[in-house]
């Protein structure tokens, strides 16, 4: 029964996330339109790789970033952490589904090593802009560049994930549902990257 319920929950997955995404785009663009606070992040997020995906993410928690670029990217990344442990709790799952192929239960491990690291290194990101002082101090420059360099690197990780499902003999709807999450993952995170490094040219 359990795995009879996991199945119908990973076809349905992909759909939702369409689904969803696109009822945030609407919302946010409404907000943009009489919010200065959502305003802000709305430019803010033509800077990203994935700006639609960055006003969805970012708008519902516009009165917390007002119009700070530290907490704009404060709450990116806490979005990344959010949606990296999310992840790394269904992958985790996944990986005691019954019926796997040996090479199915590889690449699902492999990913959620991957994403745990990503976790971890979004998690140092956020703690390390915690730190951030006075933008020229003498510990500025260098907690900025770890920084950037974690957010980096959890990015790698989201790629080397999503990289191991290629042209794999692999479950479909497992496939499909472990893509869906990573790239959105990935999307995130990239946005987080972009914002860090708009963040460090001006400051």
């Amino acid at each position: 029964m359990a795995t009879s319920s996991l199945t119908f929950s990973l076809i349905l997955l992909p759909f939702l996330l369409v689904l969803t995404t696109s009822q945030f785009s609407t919302a946010a663009a409404t907000a943009a339109a009489t919010n200065p606070a959502a305003s802000f992040i709305r430019t803010s997020c033509r800077a990203t790789t994935y700006p639609a995906v960055c006003v969805q993410s970012l708008s519902t928690y516009a009165s917390v970033i007002q119009k700070s670029p530290k907490q704009l990217v404060m709450t990116a990344l806490s979005v990344s952490v959010d949606r990296a442990q999310s992840t790394r709790t269904f992958v985790s799952k996944l990986t005691k589904f019954r019926g796997l192929k040996p090479r199915e239960y590889a690449a699902i491990k492999d990913c959620l090593e991957e994403v745990s690291d990503s976790v971890d290194r979004l998690s140092k990101s956020a703690k390390e802009l915690k730190r951030l002082g006075r933008a020229g101090g003498p510990e500025y420059t260098w907690h900025l560049s770890n920084l950037q360099t974690w957010v980096s690197a959890a990015l790698t990780d989201d790629g080397t994930c999503l990289d191991g499902f290629s042209g794999r003999a692999l479950n479909g709807r497992i496939k499909t549902s472990i893509r869906a999450r990573m790239t959105n993952v990935a999307q995130v995170t990239s946005n987080a990257l972009a914002l860090c490094n708009k963040y460090a040219g001006k400051y």
